[in-house]
């Protein structure tokens, strides 16, 4: 039932936006005719991008494919929260019927609208924040150290290597004494990766990395995400939990995998002497780190929902869909993610890496 809504809901919203598009545009039918098909043929290009169609085809193609079809749900939704506003506004009498109606002057205005909206979502989803966080422990440290984190990288058609290069001269830069990837490095096709030798990038980083799985490496493929891991020189932790210095790091396998095991028994791997930082991808349960005594846990996933309205649907789901949070004594920080999956836009959310500085009291 859950996923016929899923899949009604953008067919009515693409019917009701393709309806007062077509009343809208004071154009000859031929010309209404292909302006429908185009905005329909957008969206289904989505269901393109899904299937993984677009691997057989060439790069540019694809490429232009996957951002128009994962962009198109978007605007889509934008579309459809301006349109119900001046329905509203008609039905209140705040605003007259001839303005829906074979107007340039409104088209023209929505247009614009919507390109002003979606250039400051592009131009904010570039820009990458910087999140600072400060810990401090009463566990031995010989020294304070100084941890980068990040998630959701969703490398891929749209996220290519000039980007990547892009993040990790940035992170670089931190000098950090490990980097900590929280799932998701991966979008959902390996082919980009390999085409670009993604895997030399991550060969530049100065920090060894540590990292879980997310549930976007299950959808590529696991068996292939494990060797690009392995070719990049990140120590993948699935299930397993490593030492490293003053730190203990507890990797986690992502819940997509049913058989995954359970916190409690990957704990009796770890050394309790030492600061314990979780990666779980996916924040579901908090609980369970609370009763495991975790120092820290990190996590994605939830992306704070790319865009308004979608955060608050996130914030009602999860028990921290963004931020920092505490219960007992462990801290948690679920990350909006430096990446992005589909459209690369950010309106009320951010793109982040956060820095996280770890002290003895």
């Amino acid at each position: 039932m859950w996923m016929m809504i899923f899949m009604a809901l953008p067919i009515l919203a693409l019917s009701y936006i393709s309806w007062h598009v077509w009343c809208l545009l004071p154009l000859p039918t031929v010309w209404k005719i292909i302006v429908v098909v185009a905005i329909v043929a957008s969206f289904l290009l989505l269901f393109l991008n899904l299937s993984r169609s677009i691997d057989g085809m060439p790069m540019p193609l694809a490429t232009a494919m996957y951002e128009t079809g994962t962009s198109s749900i978007i605007i889509l939704l934008y579309l459809v929260m301006l349109f119900l506003v001046l329905d509203l506004g008609r039905l209140v009498r705040l605003f007259p019927r001839t303005l829906l109606y074979n107007n340039w002057a409104t088209a023209g205005g929505i247009v614009v609208l919507m390109a002003v909206i979606f250039t400051y979502g592009y131009l904010h989803y570039k820009h990458k924040y910087r999140e600072d966080i400060k810990l401090t422990t009463e566990k031995a440290m010989a020294k304070p150290l100084r941890l980068v984190m990040m998630s959701d990288l969703h490398l891929g058609y749209h996220n290519r290597r000039e980007e990547l290069r892009r993040w990790v001269d940035m992170i670089n830069e931190e000098h950090a004494d490990a980097i900590l990837i929280a799932g998701d490095i991966i979008d959902m096709s390996m082919r980009p990766l390999k085409e670009e030798k993604m895997y030399e990038e991550f060969l530049r980083l100065n920090a060894p990395v540590y990292a879980c799985l997310g549930n976007h490496e299950y959808y590529s493929g696991e068996p292939d995400a494990q060797q690009f891991y392995q070719q990049a020189g990140i120590h993948l932790l699935q299930d397993r939990c490593a030492t490293v210095g003053d730190l203990c790091i507890v990797g986690r396998d992502d819940r997509t995998n049913l058989h995954r095991m359970t916190l409690a028994d990957i704990m009796k791997q770890a050394d309790h002497t030492k600061f314990t930082i979780l990666l779980d991808h996916q924040p579901y349960h908090l609980e369970q780190a609370e009763r495991q005594k975790i120092d820290f846990q990190f996590s994605g996933h939830t992306h704070h929902g790319q865009v308004w309205p979608i955060s608050w649907i996130t914030e009602a789901i999860y028990e921290c869909a963004f931020g920092a949070h505490q219960r007992g004594n462990t801290q948690y920080y679920v990350s909006s993610g430096i990446g992005i999956w589909g459209g690369k836009f950010r309106i009320g959310t951010r793109s982040e890496y956060v820095v996280v500085t770890i002290s003895q009291k």
